[in-house]
């Protein structure tokens, strides 16, 4: 079926495809499939402690770390890091400059890694509050950015501010809005933040795009 067939008016036809931005790096460093620094943690069988190997399984279509005494197949998932950008009623965006590693003294949005009882809202929902004193209510996805080198996934919401005050926390050691024209890029913390924060201005502020940074540079 053509896309005219689809959609009618050909409107698919110019819509853009998806940017893949953590597809443009080399995997460096990976060890069986894995960035080296997290395949060395999977060395013995959670089930029963013996030795994992990698190698061929039957039924699966890759190589996996596996153990041979129980048969229990030890996968290597990305986890899910939650995000908001939370914007203020003058149309700045709310970062935190860090105060933990990785990134200490950088600035990124607030967010963390989702835990296993929450939904992804409550998840960035928690973050916020957690890190930056802020109440936030997500109102849409801004994107979804992978860092295979890094095993995340990270979500990023466009947020507005119901509540709270900007808090500097265990986790931040500032917190404070910019105009999207003055956004410290060389100072942001992660490639994903970077990404996440270009996306947001882009859609928010189309007629900034074009001083907007090429890509990120830093890890994570």
């Amino acid at each position: 079926m053509t896309r005219e067939g689809r959609g009618g008016d050909g409107a698919d036809a110019a819509r853009p495809a998806l940017t893949d931005h953590g597809g443009r790096d080399p995997l460096l460093g990976f060890v069986d499939g894995a960035p080296g620094w997290l395949a060395a943690t999977m060395n013995f069988c959670s089930r029963c402690g013996a030795r994992l190997t990698f190698g061929r399984v039957d039924g699966e279509h890759r190589h996996r770390a596996a153990c041979g005494s129980c048969g229990f197949i030890a996968y290597l998932n990305p986890r899910l890091v939650v995000t908001t950008i939370p914007v203020t009623d003058d149309g700045s965006v709310v970062l935190l400059r860090r105060g933990i590693e990785p990134g200490y003294g950088a600035w990124a949005q607030p967010g963390g890694f989702l835990e296993a009882d929450e939904t992804v809202i409550a998840g960035a929902v928690r973050e916020t509050l957690e890190e930056t004193g802020l109440i936030v209510e997500p109102v849409r996805i801004v994107g979804l950015y992978s860092r295979p080198q890094a095993a995340i996934v990270v979500v990023a919401f466009e947020s507005r501010i119901v509540g709270g005050s900007p808090t500097v926390t265990p986790e931040a050691l500032e917190v404070r809005s910019f105009r999207p024209q003055a956004i410290p890029w060389p100072d942001v913390a992660f490639d994903t933040s970077v990404w996440a924060l270009t996306d947001w201005v882009r859609s928010a502020y189309p007629h900034l795009a074009d001083a907007l940074p090429a890509r990120g540079s830093h890890d994570g």
